[in-house]
């Protein structure tokens, strides 16, 4: 049960600078036993930070100022995505728009398997994860966590669950894909699930949390 200190904690909400529905749900979950709220940012109408950084830590920093400025709360990004071997570790921080301005999930891992068409099994890839918190748009020490996840290319998409590369990203000593595993799997597994335990851990050394 939440001591009430975390419940007081709870009070002041964390604004997640995202409005991607797959990380909320995830973010949400992980802190739920805290009695954390995470409101996406979408909530207070706060537009798109320009990710106009060299990598993940440097967008992941710009995503929570921008967040944190606009809202006057503490906020939570990350800034994610996919590293493949065979492509020199493309599509990396352009994850998200590797097809293209309009991007989906389905189009990017389409190209990504197009791309990969000629390269031989195993495709070696790894999902990378960096989480910054930041007390207020100024926090001059924002707490910054990364985390890996290792794995494969697959030859097909497969799975229904999760969310971007998922469908075709088969988790190293697993057959399945990451969108055929369970929530409760992909948490203890993935590389954001990875970030976020590393997250709660500075939380509880700064006693953000009991």
């Amino acid at each position: 049960m939440a001591s009430d200190s975390v419940q007081d904690k709870s009070h002041e909400k964390i604004v997640l600078a995202s409005g991607n529905k797959g990380k909320l749900a995830e973010f949400a979950d992980m802190l739920a036993d805290f009695n954390i709220e995470v409101l996406p940012q979408s909530v207070f109408e706060v537009t798109e930070a320009i990710e106009d950084g060299l990598s993940f830590v440097e967008n992941a920093i710009i995503k929570a100022r921008h967040a944190a400025l606009a809202t006057g709360l503490p906020a939570i990004a990350d800034d994610s995505g996919l590293e493949v071997d065979a492509l020199g570790g493309e599509p990396g921080i352009y994850s998200a728009r590797y097809s293209g301005e309009h991007a989906t999930a389905e189009s990017n891992y389409q190209k990504l398997l197009a791309a990969l068409e000629q390269v031989a099994a195993p495709r070696r890839a790894r999902f990378q994860c960096v989480l910054v918190y930041m007390r207020h748009a100024a926090d001059p020490t924002p707490i910054i966590c990364q985390a890996a996840w290792e794995g494969e290319i697959g030859l097909e998409p497969k799975g229904a669950h999760g969310h971007g590369y998922d469908p075709v990203f088969i988790p190293l000593g697993f057959r399945q894909t990451a969108a055929e595993l369970s929530s409760d799997e992909k948490n203890q597994l993935s590389h954001r699930g990875k970030a976020l335990k590393l997250l709660l851990e500075a939380f509880h050394q700064q006693g953000i949390i009991d």
